[in-house]
C-alpha cells in the first residue's frame, strides 16, 4: 500500500499516512481502533499455524489481562490455576508485568550478522509492587525465573544500575544476542524456537548457542513439540 491509500473494512475505513518500512506503516481510522477491533478483528496467529478456528482462549495465557499485543507469551501456556496453585503451595511466588509484543516476534533475522538485525520497540511496565516482590527475592538469594523471552526482555531493561529491579514503563528496544550478559535472571522457561527468530538468538545468549543446539537435537530425537503449542524447557 502506498501514502494516501485507502482500505475498506465493511462502514469502516483506514487511510495509509506514513510508511515506515519492514512492512509497517502509520494508518488513520475513521473511528475508534477498538470498536472495529472488537468487530472484525482475529487473532494474530504466527504463520505456521494454518487452523483458523483455534479460539482466543486457547491462544492466550490464563493469567492475560490487558489489551495490547500481537502475540502470546507461549511460554506461559504451560501455566494453568491448578499447577500456579501448586507452586505456591512449594514456597514458589509470582511477580506480574507487561509487555505488549510486536510483529517482530515473527520477523525472522535476514542479516548475515545478528547484531545487525534492527527490533522495534515494545511498550512494558512493572509496578513499584510487583518490582519490590522480585528485588526481595533477589536479596534473600532467591532465584529468578523469567517465564518466557517476553518477560526476559522487561526484566532486563528494568535492571537498574544499583543492581536492582525497580517499577518502570516504558517503550524498550533491548535486542539480546550472544555475547549479551544477563543482570537480572537466574533461569528461563521458554519453547521451542522457530530458526532465524531474535527469540532463538536470546535463548542462545543465556545458553549458549553449543548448549540449544544439543538441546534442539536431543528434542528432535525424542518428539518433542515446537513452537508456540509446544513444549518448553527450563533453562539455568
Amino acid at each position: 500500500l502506498s501514502v494516501s491509500s485507502k482500505v475498506n473494512i465493511g462502514n469502516y475505513y483506514f487511510s495509509v499516512t506514513e510508511k515506515l518500512g519492514y512492512g509497517k506503516a502509520v494508518v488513520e481510522f475513521n473511528a475508534p481502533l477498538n470498536e472495529i477491533i472488537n468487530k472484525y478483528g482475529k487473532v494474530p496467529l504466527p504463520p505456521y499455524i494454518k487452523n483458523e478456528n483455534i479460539s482466543e482462549e486457547r491462544y492466550q495465557t490464563i493469567y492475560a489481562r490487558v489489551n495490547g499485543s500481537a502475540a502470546a507469551p507461549t511460554a506461559g501456556f504451560h501455566f494453568t490455576c491448578k499447577l500456579i496453585k501448586e507452586l505456591k503451595k512449594s514456597g514458589i511466588n509470582f511477580a506480574k508485568l507487561r509487555l505488549d509484543i510486536g510483529l517482530d516476534t515473527f520477523r525472522p533475522i535476514v542479516e548475515d550478522d545478528v547484531e545487525e538485525h534492527v527490533i522495534n520497540n515494545e511498550y512494558y511496565s512493572l509496578s513499584d509492587s510487583e518490582a519490590k516482590k522480585i528485588s526481595q527475592s533477589m536479596q534473600n538469594g532467591g532465584r529468578i525465573i523469567a517465564v518466557g523471552t517476553t518477560s526476559t526482555r522487561v526484566l532486563e531493561t528494568v535492571f537498574s544500575k544499583e543492581g536492582k529491579i525497580s517499577g518502570d514503563k516504558g517503550n524498550t528496544e533491548l535486542y539480546i544476542y550472544p555475547g549479551y550478559k544477563f543482570k537480572a535472571i537466574d533461569a528461563m522457561i521458554t519453547n521451542f524456537h522457530l530458526p532465524y527468530s531474535t527469540l532463538l538468538v536470546m535463548v542462545s545468549a543465556f545458553a549458549g548457542r553449543e548448549n540449544v543446539i544439543k538441546a534442539y537435537e536431543e528434542a528432535k530425537k525424542n518428539n518433542y513439540r515446537f513452537f508456540s503449542f509446544g513444549d518448553c524447557m527450563l533453562i539455568s
